[in-house]
Parts: C-alpha cells; structure tokens; sequence
C-alpha cells in the first residue's frame, strides 16, 4: 500500500525550538512516523516568512533529496545523511524535481531555477526570471561566480517541474504557470495570486490555490474542472495560537501536492495535514493530522518509492 513523504515547516518558530520534520504517512494505516526532526542551530533567522524547516522532496539514485531554505541534502533510504551543498543563489528555495541526470531548485529570493548536476554533483547554471508585467525574459547565470541576479523576490517562485517539454514555473506573483522551452518563457497558463505547486496534469494544471483555501485542477475541456476543499479545524482544536504570529501562520493554508495514480491526488494544509481526493467521486478520500499546531503547514509532498 502506498506510502507518502512529506515535510513541515514551523513557521514563526524561535530559536531552539523544532522547525518541522520529515514523516511517512502510511494510507492503508494512517500511521505516521517521523524520521527527521529539523532543529540544527545553524538556522539562518532571516527567512522570509520565518519558515525555515524542510522543504521541497526529491528522488534520484536510491536517494533522498531534500531541501532546505538554502541548502541542498542527500539521504538514504533509512534516512541516514549522504552530503549536503550550499550555493550562494540557493535561498528560501522551496520546490524541486528531477528529470534526467539534473536537478532542478526554485530559488524564491533569486527569481531564479537553478540546475543541480546529479552526476558531478555540483551546481551547474541558472536561470534568472525577468519580468515587466506580464512580458517575461530568461537571463542564464553561472551559479558559481559572483555575477548573478540580485536578491529581490519579485515573483516569489515556488515550483518548479521538468518533462520532455521543458520547465514549468509558478508562484505567488507568477500570474500563472510560465513554461520554459530551451531558449525563451512564456505564460502557459493564467492562475489566481497565491497559488503554491501548480504542475501539468493530464491536459490541464493541477495546483493548491492557497488563498482560496481550495486544491484545483483547471481543464481546457467543458466541465472537467475539479475543486476540493481543504479540511477546516474548529478554533478549539488549535494548538500553537498563544504565539504572536500574525500575518505569519494561518489555518487552512494550502501547500504540497502529488499525484497518488490516476485520479487521485494528495494534497498538504496547516495545520499540517495531508487529505486525499478521488477525482471520480469528487470526494476527500481520507485526511490525516499530523499536528494540531497552526504554525505547522506541510511543505513538500510526494509518493513513498522505497518498501
């Protein structure tokens, strides 16, 4: 039976304390384990946000990757550590993907993909998003030396997702899902503002419209769009609300996304919860809680590879 992976962040979370953690959600259970607890003391405390845990989660060569605001890791199966990459244009990095031998980082304050060599094992060039209202430009920049884009966050890019046709892009600022092509960026589709995770699926978009407090998949066909719901909590039933979070932590905030098989999907929200949708049914599937704290929002989310 299909497990899932996910990672949280703690947003508004203090020194010393936990910034979220890597679990396995088990869905003919619902058991959940935790593997990683994120609270190394060498946190950078000026992340936007203040999300600083795990983020965006990958897979290549019977490893783990996973990564962090700026900071790139690699671990096993058992979730043993194998090696980790700084880079100086890597920050508030939140989703990745691989294709082929590259692997591809969203690093939010840059406006900016950047390519991971999986092979070299070095960070290999970027590319930096320019925009002037909805008119964008691509500038490539070699991630190793000091002539790279500027720290702006303009577009506040949040995912990213390769395939045979090339890279495809979204954020809060985005105004839709951009697709990159080998030489130029284009709208491929318009999104509201807001939106985390937006991916191509069968022919149309699949994303977490975040600010709607809904998840959607949007298709060219008549009649075909979907739109669930994501689970509500009662006040009562909140833990974490004493902290002065304002404008920081919220319930219902939507991020983290995957497709489970044909049909069905799988979808993260805060307090961190992962839910199931069955596109046949039009139904949530099953959800499971992961923490009653509101300041705890899953990041990233995929399929569990490894028995």
């Amino acid at each position: 039976m299909t497990k899932l992976i996910a990672s949280s962040v703690v947003r508004g979370s203090q020194q010393g304390d936990s910034h979220g953690g890597v679990y396995l959600l088990d869905l003919k259970t619902q058991q959940v384990e935790q593997k990683l607890d994120w609270n190394t003391p060498d946190i950078d405390w000026h992340g936007r946000g203040a999300d600083r845990g795990l983020r965006g989660i990958t897979f290549y060569d019977n490893q783990i990757w996973i990564a962090a605001s700026d900071e790139l890791f690699a671990y096993d199966s058992q979730f043993r550590l194998t090696g980790s990459w700084r880079n100086t244009y890597l920050k508030h990095c939140h989703e990745l993907c691989v294709y082929q031998v590259q692997l591809f980082l969203s690093s939010t304050a840059y406006d900016s993909i950047l390519a991971f060599d999986l092979k070299t094992q070095q960070f290999q060039w970027g590319l930096h998003i320019q925009t002037d209202g909805f008119q964008f430009a691509i500038k490539r920049f070699n991630p190793n030396d000091d002539n790279g884009p500027l720290m702006l966050n303009k577009l506040h890019i949040n995912s990213v997702v390769a395939n045979n046709n090339g890279l495809y892009i979204a954020g809060l600022k985005t105004g839709g899902m951009l697709h990159f092509n080998g030489e130029q960026v284009n709208m491929s589709v318009t999104l509201p503002i807001g939106t985390h995770n937006a991916q191509p699926y069968q022919d149309g978009v699949l994303f977490n419209d975040t600010q709607a407090n809904t998840v959607r998949f949007a298709s060219p066909q008549p009649n075909a769009d979907k739109a669930f719901d994501i689970p509500t909590f009662p006040a009562d039933k909140l833990t974490g609300t004493h902290h002065d979070n304002s404008g920081v932590a919220r319930a219902n905030f939507g991020r983290g996304l995957c497709v489970i098989k044909q049909g069905v999907i799988a979808a993260g929200s805060s307090p961190s919860t992962i839910s199931l949708y069955d596109f046949s049914s039009n139904q949530m599937a099953l959800s499971a809680t992961l923490s009653t704290d509101i300041r705890n929002a899953i990041h990233g989310l995929e399929v569990w590879p490894y028995e």
